[in-house]
């Protein structure tokens, strides 16, 4: 699998975990920023995971801020993209099976890091089910 990931300043000290929690799970892992815990503007980060996710059909994506919400709301206005805001492995497995969810979303200040990784898990295991979720994800899409 391939993972876009990117953070706001918020989200910037939980990323390295996050990137080697992949890797140990033998995932492509593209950080697409920012290269420091310097303020920066979350909607420029969501929308860049969600734009490299929506060109690469088949990746994935991992969004952090600080509460998980400014930075889902970014990504998911980038047309084919379903950013998940998750707190727990449950919520990170519907992401999945119900909503065939391409982007995870949490927030570093909200989710500690075995929190994050049962998250990763359970997003990375679990298919999408399709069935009556797939019409109601094509009503998502519009």
């Amino acid at each position: 699998m391939k993972f876009y990931i990117g953070t706001d300043h918020a989200g910037y000290l939980i990323k390295e975990d996050v990137k080697k929690l992949l890797k140990e799970r033998n995932c492509e892992v593209i950080d697409l920023g920012p290269d420091s815990g310097d303020r920066v503007d979350y909607p420029d980060f969501g929308h860049k995971v969600a734009r490299a996710v929506a060109a690469d059909k088949g990746s994935f994506g991992i969004v952090i801020c600080g509460t998980g919400i400014g930075i889902s709301i970014s990504a998911n206005k980038i047309p084919g993209v379903r950013a998940a805001l998750c707190h727990d492995a449950y919520t990170a497995q519907m992401a999945r099976a119900h909503n065939d969810s391409n982007i995870l979303a949490f927030g570093q200040r909200v989710v500690g890091l075995g929190v994050v990784e049962s998250m990763i898990d359970a997003f990375i295991s679990t298919p999408f089910e399709g069935g009556r979720h797939a019409l109601r994800v094509a009503k998502i899409e519009g």
